[in-house]
Formats: C-alpha cells, sequence, structure tokens
C-alpha cells in the first residue's frame, strides 16, 4: 500500500511540473508563432537573430578550443592544488549571470589590462566582441565539466597502449580519446551553443542593449517588453523557444546513440 502511495505521489508531482512547463511554453507559442509569421521581414528582429547567432558559433567554439585541453590537463595530469584550480574555473557557474557581466565589465573596462586593450583598439565594452566575452565566460565552464567527465570515463590504459605503439601524448589524444568522446563533445556544443545564444545577464552587462548593434535575441526581448511592444516580444521569445527545443531534440538524441553504442560494446 505504502509502495502505491508513493509511486501515485511521485506521478502528480511529475504531472503537475510537465503541465506547469508544456502550460505556460505552449501559451508563449500559441500567442508568439503568429506574430513570427507577421515579423518575418522585421529588420530589427532579423538583426538580432543574426547577431545572436553569429556570436553564439564564435563563442562556442572558443569555449571548444579552450575547454579540450582545460579538461584534459584536469584529469590526465597531476599537480599541487589541481582541486583549487578545478573549484576556481567552476566559480562562474555559481554566479548569476549578471554579476559575472560585472566583473568582466570592470576588468576589461577600468583596469589596466583593459585600457591596454583599449589603446590598441581592442575594445569589448559596448561593443560584439563584448557580447562573444559575455558569453563564453559564462558557459565554458559548463563545456569543460561535461568534458572532463568524458575523459574521466576513458580508460587511461588506451593511452599507454596507444604511447607504447609509438604515439606522443598529443597523437594518442587525438587518435585514442577524442574519437571515444566525440558524442560527449558534440552534445556539449549543443548545450553550450544554446546557452549562449539565450544568454542575457552578463550580456547586458558588458555589450549593454543598443539597438541595430549590440541587440541580441534575448536584448530585444528586453527592449521591447521596456516599450509595450508586445508582438516584438513573443516573436523573439518563440524563436528562442524553438532553437531551445531543436538543441534539446539533438542532445537526446546523441545521448541515446552514445548510451546503445555504450551498451553494444
Amino acid at each position: 500500500m505504502r509502495d502505491q502511495l508513493t509511486k501515485f505521489f511521485n506521478f502528480v508531482i511529475t504531472g503537475a511540473l510537465l503541465c506547469l512547463i508544456v502550460v505556460s511554453v505552449g501559451a508563449v507559442l500559441i500567442r508568439g508563432l503568429p506574430q513570427l509569421i507577421d515579423h518575418t521581414r522585421n529588420s530589427e528582429l532579423l538583426f538580432a537573430l543574426k547577431l545572436s547567432l553569429l556570436t553564439s558559433v564564435v563563442s562556442t567554439f572558443m569555449c571548444l578550443l579552450v575547454a579540450i585541453p582545460v579538461a584534459y590537463t584536469l584529469t590526465r595530469y597531476r599537480f599541487p592544488g589541481q582541486g583549487v584550480i578545478a573549484s576556481i574555473i567552476r566559480i562562474p557557474l555559481t554566479m548569476p549571470p549578471i554579476v559575472s557581466g560585472v566583473c568582466l565589465l570592470l576588468f576589461l573596462g577600468t583596469t589596466v589590462f583593459g585600457e591596454a586593450l583599449s589603446r590598441i583598439g581592442i575594445n569589448f565594452i559596448f561593443t560584439v566582441p563584448g557580447i562573444i566575452m559575455a558569453q563564453f565566460f559564462v558557459n565554458v565552464p559548463s563545456l569543460i565539466t561535461v568534458l572532463k567527465a568524458a575523459i574521466e570515463n576513458i580508460d587511461v590504459r588506451l593511452d599507454y597502449v596507444a604511447r607504447t605503439l609509438g604515439c606522443s601524448a598529443l597523437e594518442a589524444f587525438l587518435r585514442v580519446d577524442l574519437p571515444l568522446m566525440r558524442k560527449n563533445i558534440v552534445a556539449g556544443l549543443v548545450l553550450t551553443w544554446g546557452k549562449a545564444l539565450g544568454e542575457f545577464g552578463a550580456v547586458l552587462m558588458v555589450a549593454g542593449a543598443t539597438k541595430f548593434r549590440t541587440e541580441t535575441l534575448p536584448t530585444s526581448i528586453y527592449l521591447n517588453m521596456a516599450t509595450g511592444d508586445m508582438s516584438a516580444v513573443m516573436a523573439s521569445t518563440s524563436i528562442l523557444i524553438l532553437i531551445g527545443i531543436a538543441a534539446l531534440v539533438a542532445f537526446e538524441l546523441l545521448a541515446i546513440e552514445n548510451w546503445e553504442r555504450t551498451r553494444v560494446l
């Protein structure tokens, strides 16, 4: 009897959460999809969409370039303070994005380093590069965490075998580790890209919210909400929801394929 009650309670809670998500997201899509069709040629929406896609792709690529060597270092090497370093790298995960944005704003804008960059023509504050930097700073720790877990699941003895066969450390990684973790990399990139596309707090602090200059889709929602243009808000929100759903589906398909491949092996 207790097991049945527990099962019933668990299903009720699960169903309630499911209804909350479906109804909330569905309400936006029902109102937003017609607005999206009407705004297909809206120059502001198209600018925000293009800028969001550009910055999210660039920042995701930057995350990948940094995450792979950092994850490998934290997994395969042993050195003093390793745990502390890993914890420091994860700090942006524990901070609200807007706080991360404030940190970047001060570092890139008012410090000696920021002023030196400005003197040589590299500006991040209220610019498109600032959007990319904000997205990178917020999202790279999560990708490092994903890839670190993937490398930890690879038997280190495979690397030793490759090294005994004449491979260097880099060749062993490229020929052994990288193929084994490719599904995790793609899945991590999909999630990182989706998060970068929807990043707002850090982007607002670093790049501001200027129409047709630093206006991404989340920023467009903020600006149009402030002016009461709900049709534009619904259109931008619908785009982000549809992209998020597509990214989630891609991630789930990759996860299923990876699990089935592991089970066969």
